[in-house]
């Protein structure tokens, strides 16, 4: 009896057990399965999910395909589909169809969007097996969107900030030129002589112009774009379109109404290359954009570009859209520099060419008046389009007329006395009285220098005190300042002007440098002392260097970009004020004492302070090298300006210098 019992109970326990393992899948089971490959863009398992007859009106490569591309088009991401699956069990409908709700969300290029739909579910069987399937339709995917519809996707572009001047003067702007163009069936009956005309005049090849002429979109009415040309060419403009089937008219470009005399400091705008694309394929770029190449073009690509409108809409069978996200444009800022270009103007008129620049500060502000790299290159030539050849040009010109030299780094030579007295000052190595009694041009501390000693320009025949070393510009004088200082206190003081770390400008220069392993020797400091050793600053960091003789001892941090942000000191306490004082009367001197290095810079009712310097470039004392001629001025009483120029291989030292910055200085404070 108790073994039917317990045959009777196994006996129901298995019948219960195959019923369950017999019912029907849940339905919101095989939909969640679906969410979760929908969510990850699996198309793939997607469509394993789709009934019969959507698999046989969508075949499988068709639509993975179609919709990888879409979703890959309109950049969607962070797609989120929110269902909530019923409590009780579904019923299926007279069609034996399930409907569940969901709420689908997106981010795309054109920003987020969400819409609430709902899904078909129905119950198919297969090899004696059961399955839920989604009945798919497009509306699933994205609202109202029905079958022959298609996802459009429209662009407008942002107009490019530009860059003005301090008072508004714009140094990049978007104007016109004109777009030269020929027509294939206005020039057939003369098309050789024709091209060969206007490649001439263009400075063209002919090679270049077949090139674009056969291209696979041209059409024997079309006009075909070969050279953009400035308006200030419109004599030129005229005369090439004298000629049947050559035409000009008048199309957007960006234009730099100062040519050379910004280029370095504005730079350029390009078309992207690939390699741009490659480095900017995460901030929305796409061929034919531009972006800024060099310069502030480049430093602001992010403030000026702006950002580009987009709209992704279904486009319907009937012609009509239905918008489904959309960015409006914004267009890029206009960015104010403090730079004038009145200064920006005279500060390359006076270095005329030659290899050199110069920065010109406010010294009470740090505001940046006049950066300029000489000699220099027509940023509008490239915008336009410069051939190969004068390209190759450009690079190969011994001038380096595409470097950029305010940014680079040089010697700054006796111009940086000034720092090195105020450093000796500050650690009472020397006062103002100290003096040193050598008689003749060269000195050196002991016979550890072996052949090697300090050269003075001057012997003045008389005991030297720190404004006589000043005036004369005397080597020994500030090579013994330097020794009395030491190496590693030398190296310590300057952190305080600012070595050792990157200079503070919205715009990128070379890094000044004490040495390049520390300064590990006597020589080293004493040359270094004077400027020379391995010393190295960029003009604008030597000309902000001179702001704390004028702010009662703090360096100002130096400014490009005019904003609301008030001055700034970069470094507090460099120098005492009545230290700075005495540094300030001492350079007085040097322009107005009939002995002072930069006498040719007086200006008759303006007191003017500076400190002139001769770099000399060579890798040993015998060895005839070259020069650089530098000279830092500005101005005393109600101090506005401060000018620092330096001119590469000068014939006749500093001199070649003192005249330039005076006028500078005199045309603009006058």
């Amino acid at each position: 009896m108790r073994r039917y019992i317990w045959l009777l109970s196994v006996i129901t326990l298995s019948v219960i057990l195959l019923a369950g393992c017999n019912k029907d899948p849940l339905p919101e089971e095989r939909f969640k399965s679906f969410i979760k490959d929908w969510e990850k863009h699996n198309f793939e398992k997607v469509y394993e999910h789709f009934s019969t007859d959507v698999k046989e009106k969508h075949p499988q490569n068709e639509f993975e395909d179609r919709f990888k591309k879409i979703y890959q088009d309109i950049a969607v991401n962070d797609l989120k589909v929110s269902f909530k699956a019923p409590e009780e069990e579904v019923e299926p409908n007279e069609k034996g169809e399930v409907v569940f709700p969901y709420t689908l969300s997106m981010e795309t290029i054109a920003g987020p969007f969400e819409f609430t739909e709902e899904a078909t579910l129905v119950l198919e069987e297969k090899d004696d097996e059961k399955k839920w399937t989604v009945r798919w339709q497009p509306s699933m995917f994205f609202p109202d969107m029905e079958e022959g519809d298609e996802i459009g996707l429209s662009f407008s572009s942002p107009t490019r900030g530009e860059i003005l001047d301090r008072n508004g003067v714009a140094l990049a702007e978007n104007g016109l030129v004109y777009e030269i163009g020929l027509v294939p069936k206005d020039i057939a009956d003369n098309k050789e002589k024709t091209i060969a005309t206007v490649a001439e005049k263009l400075n063209l090849t002919v090679e270049s112009i077949e090139t674009k002429l056969n291209a696979s979109w041209v059409q024997p009415d079309y006009f075909v774009p070969i050279k953009r040309l400035s308006l200030q060419d419109q004599e030129l403009a005229t005369e090439v379109t004298q000629l049947n089937g050559v035409l000009s008219k008048k199309v957007e470009s960006r234009v730099y109404p100062f040519k050379e005399a910004t280029a370095h400091l504005i730079g350029y705008i390009g078309t992207v290359t690939a390699e741009d694309l490659e480095k900017l394929k995460d901030k929305g770029y796409k061929a034919n954009d531009v972006v800024g190449k060099k310069g502030l073009e480049m430093v602001l690509e992010d403030r000026l570009r702006g950002e580009r409108g987009v709209k992704v809409f279904i486009k319907k069978t009937d012609g009509s859209e239905v918008s489904l996200a959309e960015k409006s444009v914004k267009d890029g800022d206009a960015v104010t520099l403090a730079i004038d270009i009145d200064v920006q103007l005279t500060s390359y008129d006076q270095l005329q060419g030659n290899a050199g620049a110069a920065a010109a500060i406010h010294p009470l502000t740090g505001e940046t008046l006049a950066l300029v790299s000489s000699p220099s290159f027509d940023p509008n030539e490239l915008v336009l389009g410069i051939s190969t050849e004068e390209w190759n040009q450009l690079n190969e010109d011994p001038q380096k007329p595409l470097l950029n030299r305010f940014g680079s780094s040089y010697a700054p030579g006796s111009t940086f006395k000034p720092i090195t007295a105020g450093i000796a000052l500050e650690n009472e190595v020397i006062t103002p009285d100290t003096t040193i009694n050598i008689t003749g041009k060269q000195w050196k501390k002991d016979s550890s220098w072996g052949g090697y000693s300090i050269t003075r320009v001057t012997d003045p025949g008389k005991p030297v005190n720190l404004r006589d070393a000043l005036v004369y510009s005397d080597n020994i004088y500030f090579a013994q300042a330097a020794l009395g200082i030491g190496g590693e206190r030398f190296e310590s003081e300057l952190t305080k002007y600012g070595f050792g770390e990157s200079f503070p400008l919205e715009y990128p220069l070379y890094d000044s440098k004490i040495s390049n392993e520390g300064l590990n020797s006597d020589v080293l400091v004493a040359d270094t002392g004077y400027g020379q050793g391995q010393l190295e600053m960029s003009p604008v960091h030597l000309a902000i260097s001179y702001t704390p003789l004028l702010n009662s001892g703090n360096l100002i941090k130096p400014q490009l970009i005019l904003d609301e942000t008030e001055t700034e000191v970069w470094k507090e306490n460099v120098i005492s004020p009545e230290n700075a004082q005495l540094l300030v009367d001492d350079l007085i001197q040097v322009v107005e004492s009939p002995e002072g290095t930069a006498r040719e810079a007086k200006i008759d009712g303006i007191r003017i302070a500076g400190k002139t310097g001769t770099a000399e470039l060579k890798k040993s004392k015998d060895e005839e090298g070259i020069e650089n001629g530098l000279f830092v001025a500005f101005n005393t009483e109600n101090p506005r300006l401060l000018v620092a120029m330096l001119i590469e291989n000068v014939k006749n030292g500093s001199h070649d210098v003192t005249v330039k910055v005076k006028a500078i200085l005199e045309t603009t404070l006058k």
